[in-house]
């Protein structure tokens, strides 16, 4: 893969999990390949819901924002530091 798409957005709380909602139209479909398994696309977005073990690894929360890419073909996510917002 040698195009490298990255954004960032809120994580948020949908029925009681973390999850994150890209719009297709923003990243979102160039983040399809790479968010098999984890991911479903819902109408125009994608939607990543976030397990809890990885989110206390990562330490968010609904609200935290988050980055996400998918560099070396993977779905990468990580947490932007609140001084970096």
């Amino acid at each position: 893969m040698s195009d490298v798409t990255s954004i960032s957005g809120p994580v948020e709380d949908i029925d009681g999990s973390l999850a994150l909602l890209i719009p297709m139209a923003y990243g979102g479909a160039q983040l399809v390949e790479c968010a098999r398994g984890i991911g479903v696309v819902e109408g125009d977005l994608l939607k990543v819901v976030i397990p809890p073990w990885l989110a206390e690894k990562l330490g968010i929360a609904a609200g935290s924002v988050v980055a996400v890419h998918n560099a070396g073909g993977k779905f990468n996510i990580q947490r932007v530091a609140e001084s970096d917002q």
